[in-house]
């Protein structure tokens, strides 16, 4: 397959995947703070900011080009303000390993292992 119809691909699903996300109340009310993407043929960054406190920011980069095991490795994080009031960041890194996110919460409660568990698989 072609390397950079893949490229595009796995971008293209990415921001499908976090339009896709769940929002907070005042989602329909937030604008658009700040939103940036340089896409290269090696590579990408991206990054966005919204007034209702959702933040994703993201680097991709081709890895082993013109090799048989040429794919993408991605890192980045993304970060909502939820109904109760608290900021969650998952931060992670999508590679020949998978998708590896860390899960962290601002003060204000706790999320349930159980809620964990399901998130991480």
């Amino acid at each position: 397959m072609d390397s950079v119809f893949l490229f595009q691909l796995v971008v293209l699903s990415l921001l499908a995947a976090a339009s896709a996300a769940p929002q907070g109340p005042d989602a329909r009310d937030a604008t658009i703070l700040r939103q940036d993407s340089d896409v290269r043929p090696d590579g990408y960054n991206l990054a966005y900011e919204t007034s209702n406190g959702n933040k994703h920011e993201e680097q991709g980069q081709l890895v082993n080009v013109g090799t048989d095991n040429e794919s993408i490795s991605v890192r980045g994080s993304y970060a909502w303000v939820g109904p109760d009031g608290v900021t969650y960041v998952v931060t992670y890194v999508a590679d020949e390993n998978g998708f590896q996110p860390t899960i962290e919460q601002g003060p204000g409660g706790g999320v349930p292992p159980a809620v964990v568990a399901s998130l991480l698989g």
